[in-house]
């Protein structure tokens, strides 16, 4: 079976201590795979691994069967995208040009966007439905724009992998929902490859093929949602006491 993303023996953490470790995933081409479990289980540091942020302890990452040490920034991103929920702060640009930097892996050194860079700006925005904000600064836009925006510039780059760390963190129900549906989309109609962390157990499970737990510095579990959302595997995970899930979760 060809699997665009994998991971063998990954351990990864800060000043050479793991934070998690024996980390194995095989995701083929189009799938989308959530990061779950509790606060500080890892979730953000396997992110900040997988787009080159933090060298990894041990282990290797591959995009297509090549090691992502073998490709260089340039090529990495146009491969890999990331929305991250920080959020930035540029000076004195609209949405349009925060959108358009997601250009600059395929622009000359100048920088300078082409007929058809434009057209791709303007098809990102359409797709994520914030044409109407591109002349607005982008600083004054809704945390819901914002997330829109950031995901407008990812897609932007055309890649083949998107990496999203709580891309619904801060959203009511409509732009969280709204945010799902275009990774969906992204998914399902692009064969682009999603990894994301999320909160919210009812998301992963809506949106996921893959979800993967996290505790105590291992993968306890990946697997479809269908297994991961059982009783048994969430209350371990979470350490939830005797019937709490039917009572949290029950409509999962």
């Amino acid at each position: 079976m060809e699997y665009f993303f994998q991971t063998k023996q990954l351990a990864v953490g800060y000043d050479g201590k793991a934070v998690v470790q024996n980390i194995e995933a095989s995701i083929k081409k189009g799938q989308i795979l959530s990061l779950i479990g509790p606060n500080g289980s890892g979730k953000s540091t396997i992110l900040k691994s997988i787009m080159k942020q933090l060298e990894t302890i041990s282990g290797a990452i591959y995009i297509s069967n090549t090691p992502i040490e073998g490709i260089n920034s340039r090529e990495f991103s146009r491969k890999a995208a990331v929305v991250l929920t920080e959020r930035p702060k540029p000076e004195l640009m609209t949405c349009y040009d925060v959108v358009a930097v997601g250009r600059y892996p395929y622009t000359g050194m100048l920088g300078i966007l082409s007929e058809e860079d434009r057209e791709k700006i303007d098809g990102a925005l359409r797709m994520v439905n914030a044409l109407d904000l591109k002349d607005r600064g982008f600083n004054q836009v809704s945390d819901g724009q914002l997330q829109r925006i950031m995901l407008a510039r990812a897609i932007c780059q055309e890649p083949e992998i998107i990496l999203l760390d709580e891309p619904t963190s801060f959203l009511d129900i409509r732009y969280a929902v709204e945010i799902l549906d275009i990774l969906r989309q992204m998914a399902d109609v692009h064969g682009v490859t999603v990894i994301m962390s999320l909160h919210e157990l009812n998301y992963a499970k809506r949106v996921s093929d893959l979800v993967m737990c996290l505790k105590d510095g291992f993968v306890m579990r990946l697997d479809t949602p269908d297994v991961i959302f059982e009783e048994d595997i969430i209350s371990r995970l979470y350490d939830l006491p005797d019937g709490i899930y039917s009572q949290l979760f029950g409509s999962l």
